[in-house]
């Protein structure tokens, strides 16, 4: 009699043909390698659950910083520094009164004012600028590029709100404002956003696994491959090789853990579909392990390829969530082929307790189980009514996700107003607010121009003379507060002062009627680019509001051209794992319907909740995920029904592939929704619509693309679908295989 230590070296796996040779070796040799695997992977959580903390030391939530150098915002930054004292973030300070501001008050905001220079951080501070109707007061502090945004700004509030005089109200707005606030709401993606979904994830396995013991060992696997992702990718960055943004960490989190999750849950169901064969843990492990390497390596690659194609991008912020999440994928895939393996192959039967699977317990075969008219569950009912209605299945489900698709068209992808980023509440929002009611919108955040001293008059007038521009002056150090109006043209070019001149150039700032921010001033930096085009061609605008300018344009291009690459690159992949041509493209096709389809209904989610608004790059990454991580689920059920195929025949196989494949990836697809709907926990308008993006998408491609369309699709087709392979032709399947009906 043999134990379930002892294995016979002779089990096949089911959907094999060969037999897994018989390999003794003494039995301390098979229990060193996963000993070994799994206290280097401690190892790596030892390490990286100290550099989790840390990847915020790392990133900057500031536009700017993510331009490419061709921007002429990019090129005017890189150049304020030449032409003023002090080369900072403005903080703009507005305080408001419900009446006219008495000289008391007033006397009280400039000395509390004038208390904001004794801050670390604070490098200047103007003096307080009434408003033509008396209620409200602007303050611009400029806040130290170097220091941290965040704190600097918090402790000008705290100053601010603790000694403000009964009756006022302040806020602290502005570009740094807006910074903070979009920081502080990041900073719930260390802690918040990791536990949603790590107890998501946990309570989907144990309803999937009714299992206590082995939905921790899964999700081990998870948080063993997000630390191994989190100490690479901190390197990288703190070495500069990487650029990342706030929202990096967030979605590496969400990325890893689905990913990893996926993998470990197919590697279980191999692992548990060998232990019906075989009395060995060590014999059903290598089954499983062998079972389970093509699939997650083709899906690992695919994953990672469409990732990588964000290198592609003008934004450097694209270019770093690129490596950064791929290399998170190939940890979940390390992961997932060893430290899952291994922990598997210790616990043993004893893992999947109380339902412990034994020998001969659910023998399956391509004759018998394989069959769904001899069988009655969720799957078999599934591939009965794929195999009866199959070209009536494919035809609704099209029309359906057609249908849906056409709400896509409704998303307005132009972008949103940066105080917008922040869903929660906001003081930068809330200041920017009270700075248009009593200011021009633009107040304490004008607009650079950066021109060739000999075209500084005629662009000075240029910018006058637009209605969405309230005041135009010109940068001199020699002023007392830096700068001087420009005078009407009657009154004389620049009244006598010379402007500051750096290497030829002089700096114009122009104030916007309407806020930095909104859609308003971004089409007045328009316009004045190309009026500007035409009487002073060397003039280059930058500020705030053309960061926003160039950021789109560099999304919107972007999202031309990565859209393709992704789908030529993962055809290609698919070209080479199926061997055929036909096939590959039609799931390229269904995925893409599949996309178009989650982002039609997520418009209309959008519309509902009131933020219809996105930013470019909102489809942009929900396309790269979806796609990438979308079409996981047809390799997983693609590659196990040309498997089947290649025994059983075309259309045996394709039933038995979405028969054995059904539970497993549905898991699959519900675990990687989940987790990305734990993005919407926090309060970032890019990241909430991301996550209700991709968890609509997954959910479609999981339940009706992957269960229905596809195998619908490819058994109406029959084995032409294969082209120009000839893979499950008749003369090809296994003889004496039983017929499906």
């Amino acid at each position: 009699m043999t134990t379930p230590e002892q294995g016979t070296g002779a089990e096949r796996e089911p959907g094999a043909a060969e037999a897994v040779p018989a390999r003794e070796s003494s039995r301390w040799v098979r229990w060193l390698v996963p000993v070994v695997l799994v206290l280097a992977w401690f190892a790596v959580m030892g390490v990286g659950g100290t550099t989790f903390g840390k990847i915020s030391d790392v990133v900057s939530n500031s536009q700017s910083d993510f331009l490419p150098v061709s921007s002429q915002a990019t090129q005017v930054q890189d150049r304020l520094g030449e032409f003023q004292d002090s080369d900072g973030l403005p903080a703009i300070v507005v305080v408001e009164s419900g009446e006219k501001l008495s000289e008391a008050q007033l006397g009280k905001i400039t000395s509390l004012a004038g208390s904001l220079k004794d801050l670390d951080g604070v490098l200047e501070v103007s003096p307080p600028i009434p408003s033509e109707d008396g209620e409200a007061v602007e303050v611009v502090a400029l806040v130290d590029s170097q220091a941290e945004t965040k704190d600097v700004v918090e402790e000008i509030r705290d100053r601010l709100h603790s000694d403000i005089p009964d009756g006022l109200t302040v806020a602290v707005s502005g570009p740094a404002g807006l910074v903070a606030d979009l920081s502080q709401a990041f900073s719930g993606i260390d802690g918040l956003l990791l536990l949603v979904a790590l107890v998501a994830v946990l309570v989907i396995l144990v309803v999937v696994y009714r299992s206590p013991l082995l939905p921790f060992l899964v999700l081990l696997t998870s948080v063993a491959a997000l630390c191994g992702a989190i100490i690479t990718v901190y390197a990288l960055a703190q070495a500069g090789v990487i650029d990342l943004s706030g929202q990096t960490q967030g979605i590496l989190s969400i990325i890893v853990i689905g990913a990893a999750t996926d993998y470990g849950l197919l590697y279980t169901a191999r692992f548990r579909e060998a232990l019906h064969h075989t009395p060995s843990r060590w014999t059903a492990t290598l089954v499983a392990w062998k079972g389970s390497v093509p699939a997650v390596l083709a899906s690992g690659t695919t994953v990672i390829a469409g990732l990588l194609c964000l290198l592609l991008s003008e934004l450097t912020s694209n270019r770093g969530l690129g490596p950064a999440t791929a290399i998170g994928v190939v940890f979940a895939v390390l992961a997932g082929l060893t430290l899952l393996p291994a922990l598997l192959a210790i616990f043993g039967r004893a893992a999947l307790w109380p339902k412990m699977p034994r020998v001969d317990e659910n023998p399956e075969s391509h004759d018998e189980a394989m069959n769904p008219y001899d069988h009655k569950g969720l799957w078999p009912a599934v591939a009965r009514l794929v195999d009866r209605r199959s070209r009536a299945v494919w035809i609704v489900c099209t029309v359906l996700l057609a249908g849906a698709a056409v709400g896509a068209t409704q998303l307005d992808a132009g972008g949103v107003p940066q105080s917008e980023f922040v869903t929660g509440k906001s003081e930068a929002r809330d200041g920017l607010a009270t700075i248009e009611r009593h200011f021009p919108g633009g107040s304490g955040d004008p607009v650079y121009v950066l021109v060739p001293e000999d075209q500084a008059e005629t662009s000075a007038s240029t910018l006058a003379a637009d209605d969405d521009v309230d005041t135009v002056a010109f940068t001199a150090k020699d002023s007392p507060i830096g700068t001087l109006p420009y005078p009407t043209p009657q009154a004389g070019p620049f009244a006598g002062v010379k402007p500051t001149q750096s290497h030829g150039d002089v700096l114009l700032q122009a104030t916007l009627t309407h806020a930095s921010d909104s859609e308003e001033a971004q089409d007045t930096v328009k316009r004045l680019r190309e009026d500007l085009a035409a009487d002073a061609p060397d003039a280059r605008i930058g500020g705030t509001t053309a960061v926003q300018v160039d950021t789109i344009a560099a999304s919107e291009h972007d999202r031309a051209l990565i859209i393709p690459v992704i789908l030529a690159v993962i055809l290609l992949i698919l070209v080479v794992l199926l061997r055929s041509v036909l096939m590959p493209v039609l799931l390229i096709a269904t995925t893409v319907l599949s996309f178009l389809a989650a982002l039609g209904v997520a418009t209309l989610v959008f519309t509902l909740m009131g933020i219809n608004q996105a930013d470019p790059t909102v489809p942009l990454f929900s396309f790269v995920f979806l796609v990438a991580l979308g079409i996981d689920y047809n390799i997983f059920l693609m590659s196990r029904v040309r498997e089947e195929v290649v025994s059983v025949g075309h259309r045996a196989g394709v039933l038995a592939g979405l028969i054995t494949t059904g539970g497993v990836i549905t898991s699959a697809g519900i675990v990687l929704a989940a987790t990305f709907a734990a993005l919407g926990v926090l309060p970032i308008l890019f990241l909430v619509q991301l996550a209700i993006i991709v968890t609509i998408g997954v959910l479609l491609d999981t339940i009706v693309v992957r269960s229905l369309l596809v195998p619908a699709l490819v058994l109406d087709m029959g084995p032409r679908s294969w082209w120009p392979s000839r893979v499950g032709t008749p003369g090809r399947h296994r003889a004496g295989a039983a017929p499906v009906d």
